[in-house]
């Protein structure tokens, strides 16, 4: 029998199209559907596992990351991490930047602040060759054909293993909250009382979210053994979670002036509000990306069901500071600012601080300028450059809205800001209104608008302006730690979280009787006189179709040959909703069963070979099971193309 690791490391054939007959080529003689091929739905009780101590949530952001605890015997006090040191002027937060150094010889340095300023400290001769990433998250969303070598580019141009980096910035994350917890606790805290919670964005594709997983085992955060002690949530589910419990003082009410309108008093929570049924919409704007999730309560216990698949695309804010950086390209040329960055990369990161205080005080009704301090060296570097003074190129650039000011700033007018913003809002807004349009996402009662860029009154704006009062517009008051509250909730009580809609359709390949007319003839296999249909897909649960989390669908096969020693089952997965063949252009090989069954004998003249599918929370395991013999084997889907 293969362990789980060999299984998952099988090839997986990315491209079906190449091979016009997988299973022909695969030469196995395959499985054949039961008649009838039961399906039921058990919904086990996942069984609530060890007992743990506390709970710690980790957000890791594309900007700023940070974590939060709450024992479980204090549910209701959830701590965020301890303060700081040396956090930015005008931007006061629990988070750190997600920045990390390595030292010229690849060993972990720092994280956050500490490794912005040791950096910014190094002479440059020096600091080239050492490694700085920031904003290094997106990365996990944009490659397309993720893997377990997926590289990242340090500052400098460097080469460095995504998965290093990521598992060094949570084993950072781990030293730090268990030191805090020692320091609460008056002794060394044991790791294994802790259970982690790592929240990711929902629409993030499979391999991202095991990305992180596989992480997390590098980090030594968890073990492979306890897979249960870590759970991935989703960022704005667990915003959702947060925002239920809030109370209506916790929070902007941007659709009402005062305070007690509808009759609300400002003590009583959101979730007395919502009542049995109410839905509501969760827009999760972090520095990355932006989620949209649909929800509905279901009462009596409160569960939240997922109505419409998540949906939302990388508009996060940083989209903002590549729009700065456009502009700054236009006024000093490409080539300029390519090489300063390699070339002085602390100071570009200076400029880009300076760049986000002012991001922060743009507002739709600003009238006076917003000043962008330019650090010595950009000044200096730029006519040693180009034999000019920045204020040359300014005066010469066709930008009219970004002035010298004589103190050795930029000078924005306030339309110039917000128009580095609109590209951004843009695509938020148009999400929105797509979503608003689909039919599962009528009469929405709340819209919590979440992550650190809803703290954007320019984004608050736009939202109201398209919703036209359609929903009542709720943002929490510590906006930017929603989520880490949320995550800190899920971890106390993951069964709050009942219904999700699955982001794939889920299968495993087949024979069918061949049936003329009906199936393709070059799909015709002819074995032992029976004539087959080959590449069939059989669907175990559709895209989009709704599935109770630790549900289970099974179906019953049987060996196409009766002789078979060994019985193999491909299980495969497609972003499309209907699949009729395991050759399409969409579908992916995404893990394997091998089922010995040599040696025994089956009582019945059809062997029954029952196959199950459970849906976790970014996991999803499958396993094969001889009905005679109970011989059983296990595998997690593996979406990291190796």
């Amino acid at each position: 029998m293969m362990t789980e690791k060999e299984t998952a490391t099988e090839k997986i054939i990315s491209d079906a199209m190449a091979n016009p007959s997988p299973a022909k080529s695969m030469g196995d003689p395959g499985i054949t559907p039961l008649s009838p091929s039961h399906t039921q739905n058990d919904t086990d009780q996942v069984p609530s596992g060890p007992s743990f101590v506390v709970v710690v949530a980790i957000d890791f952001g594309t900007t700023s990351s940070g974590y939060a605890y709450a024992f479980t015997k204090e549910p209701e006090c959830i701590h965020t991490m301890r303060r700081w040191e040396g956090g930015d002027p005008g931007v006061s937060n629990q988070k750190t930047p997600t920045t990390i150094l390595l030292t010229p010889d690849r060993k972990f340095h720092s994280f956050g602040y500490a490794a912005r300023d040791f950096y910014h400290d190094l002479d440059p001769s020096e600091s080239k060759h050492w490694l700085y990433l920031e904003k290094f998250k997106m990365k996990l969303h944009t490659t397309a054909n993720l893997s377990i070598d997926t590289d990242l580019h340090a500052a400098n141009g460097k080469r460095v293993k995504a998965l290093d980096i990521f598992a060094y910035a949570l084993a950072f994350f781990k030293e730090q909250a268990l030191k805090e917890l020692s320091d609460q606790t008056g002794g060394e805290f044991d790791n294994n009382d802790v259970r982690w919670v790592i929240t990711v964005p929902a629409i993030w594709k499979m391999p991202a979210k095991q990305f992180m997983r596989e992480a997390a085992y590098k980090s030594g955060l968890v073990s492979r053994e306890n897979p249960e002690q870590l759970i991935i949530a989703l960022e704005p589910e667990a915003a959702s979670i947060y925002c239920r419990k809030l109370r209506l003082h916790q929070m902007v009410d941007l659709s009402s002036k005062g305070t007690t309108e509808n009759g609300f008093s400002p003590t009583e929570n959101v979730g007395s509000v919502m009542t049995q049924g109410d839905r509501y919409v969760v827009v999760d704007c972090g520095g990355g990306t932006v989620d949209l999730t649909v929800h509905q309560i279901r009462l009596p216990e409160g569960h939240l069901k997922e109505l419409y698949k998540a949906s939302g695309g990388p508009y996060g804010s940083i989209g903002i500071d590549y729009e700065f950086e456009k502009l700054l390209c236009k006024i000093f040329g490409q080539d300029f600012i390519d090489q300063f960055k390699i070339k002085r990369p602390a100071a570009w990161v200076d400029l880009m601080i300076a760049f986000e205080s002012r991001k922060r005080a743009a507002a739709p009704d600003r009238t006076n300028p917003l000043n962008i301090n330019l650090p010595f060296s950009f000044i200096d570097y730029y006519k040693k450059f180009r034999g000019h003074s920045v204020e040359h190129a300014l005066r010469k650039s066709n930008v009219d809205f970004v002035k010298w000011s004589s103190q050795g700033m930029l000078r924005m007018n306030p339309d110039a800001m917000n128009s580095l913003f609109k590209p951004t809002i843009d695509h938020i807004i148009q999400h929105l209104t797509e979503l608003f349009e689909k039919p599962e996402v009528s009469d929405i009662k709340f819209l919590f608008l979440v992550g650190g860029f809803a703290e954007s009154p320019l984004l608050q704006k736009a939202v109201q302006n398209m919703l036209q009062g359609r929903s009542r517009i709720i943002i929490p008051h510590d906006v930017g730690l929603t989520i880490l509250k949320g995550a800190v909730l899920f971890g106390l009580d993951p069964s709050v979280i009942k219904v999700r809609r699955s982001p794939l359709t889920y299968g495993v390949g087949v024979l069918n009787r061949f049936v003329e007319g009906k199936h393709p003839p070059e799909k015709l296999l002819v074995k032992d006189g029976t004539r087959w249909c080959t590449d069939v897909f059989d669907t175990f649960i559709a895209a989009d179709q709704s599935v109770a989390l630790g549900e289970s669908v099974k179906r019953s096969y049987t060996p196409a040959k009766p002789s078979q020693q060994v019985i193999v089952i491909h299980v495969y997965c497609s972003e499309k909703e209907k699949v009729g063949f395991i050759s399409e252009s969409s579908v992916k090989k995404c893990g394997t069963l091998r089922l010995d069954v040599s040696g025994t004998e089956s009582s019945s003249p059809r062997r029954e070979i029952q196959t199950l599918m459970q849906f976790g929370d970014t996991e999803i395991r499958a396993m094969a099971v001889d009905v005679s013999t109970g011989r059983t084997v296990k595998a997690s889907i593996d979406f990291l193309s190796h």
